[in-house]
């Protein structure tokens, strides 16, 4: 049995999977939360049932110490020792423009890797350390890194630069990359095989939908466009992310409340979008209850929302010359039928139709929301980066 685990670290948090490559099926998974605060705790995934404990944990290291121990000790262990897994997959946020495709982590790499720390500050150092901690448990395993920039880098020089003096692409890499490239690979890739078509001649538009938002137009299994930018922040409406807006009114805003910029880059990131609109409720299903509660800021928030995913539909539509298939996938996008009904609704010039019953129908299951009339197929395709990391791993350790 081939054994491959993928590790996601986050700021504050390590998500993991165990695979058994033989089948492709989920061993055991879960994940550590609130790294570095006294009350963190990890989640233990196993045979149908969730188990949770709770001990501090300091950092990174610490916490992959634990789920390692988690894997070969107590009663949720699964391998009898660390040198049952053959690899080890981790998801890297920002590749910049060095890395196209997922890579065997080398010193070299992880250089490289590590040069690019300042276009997120969040999230690569952590997967530095992530990289580290096995490295320093299991210093002979193999690992990958599967970035979420990687998918995006097909996109032409057209659609990524930005109009602004090209010197700041050329010393500070100013550019959109893109993110959620896993995902949007995954289920543009997936979708074909659900519908029994090749990806070749066939143009995509994949909503990856949650608490972060993005889209990707995909023209012949490559992505030509995507909504986030330089960071996650560009785009569409987040749960507390505000997506585009003018960078005039950021200027504005940061004079008159006298915000510097980790201020203004905490009420962008922190405290907008959907918390921003509704007065605190980030979470979609929050907003749907706050609409039935007769909340107006929560069904504004909705609207925002969903006005934004369709604005991005109809634009990628136009940049690809037409579209063949529409997918929802994320949180939002494969459990709330009201976000991908209010996200199609006026598209019926484009050949969008949707059944209703079908969409009401479907929750985080793999579908056709079309009507049989409608010339565009519109799908809800749940998504799985891990498993997406766990086959890229699998290919680069044969």
């Amino acid at each position: 049995m081939k054994k491959i685990l993928v590790l996601n670290c986050g700021s504050s948090s390590i998500k993991y999977a165990l695979y058994n490559m033989d089948d492709q099926s989920v061993i055991t998974s879960g994940g550590i939360e609130k790294i570095g605060l006294p009350d963190s705790f990890i989640t233990v995934k196993l045979n149908g049932e969730k188990h949770k404990m709770e001990k501090p944990v300091k950092e990174h290291t610490e916490g992959v110490q634990w789920i390692f121990e988690v894997l070969t000790t107590g009663e949720y262990a699964v391998l009898s020792h660390l040198e049952e897994l053959d690899a080890v997959g981790h998801r890297m946020v920002h590749g910049g423009e060095k890395f196209n495709k997922s890579v065997l982590l080398t010193p070299e790499v992880m250089e490289a890797f590590t040069a690019c720390n300042d276009l997120a500050p969040l999230h690569n150092p952590a997967n530095i350390k992530g990289v580290n901690a096995v490295t320093a448990l299991l210093p002979d395993i193999p690992q990958v890194g599967v970035f979420d920039t990687a998918f995006h880098q097909t996109m032409p020089d057209y659609a990524y630069m930005y109009a602004l003096p090209y010197e700041l692409y050329e010393k500070y890499g100013v550019r959109r990359y893109g993110f959620h490239g896993t995902s949007h690979r995954y289920v543009s890739q997936r979708v074909c095989e659900f519908l029994g078509v090749e990806p070749a001649g066939k143009k995509i538009i994949t909503c990856h939908i949650g608490n972060g938002a993005s889209i990707a137009a995909v023209k012949d299994g490559k992505c030509v466009d995507t909504s986030m930018g330089l960071t996650p922040l560009e785009g569409l409406v987040m749960g507390t992310r505000s997506g585009d807006i003018d960078a005039g009114a950021v200027t504005f805003i940061m004079d008159k409340e006298g915000l510097d910029t980790h201020g203004i880059s905490d009420l962008l990131n922190k405290k907008s979008g959907l918390a921003g609109i509704s007065g605190g409720l980030s979470d979609f299903r929050d907003i749907l209850a706050g609409i039935a509660a007769g909340n107006d800021r929560a069904r504004l928030a909705k609207e925002i929302y969903c006005y934004r995913i369709k604005k991005y539909i109809g634009e990628y539509a136009a940049a690809m010359g037409g579209v063949d298939i529409i997918l929802f996938t994320g949180g939002a996008g494969e459990n709330q039928w009201e976000v991908r009904e209010a996200a199609t609704k006026g598209l019926e010039f484009m050949g969008v139709k949707l059944d209703e019953a079908k969409n009401k129908a479907c929750r985080a299951t793999e579908a056709i929301l079309s009507a049989d009339d409608s010339q565009v197929t519109v799908c809800c395709i749940p998504t799985d980066e891990e498993l997406m990391i766990a086959l890229d791993t699998l290919e680069l350790t044969k």
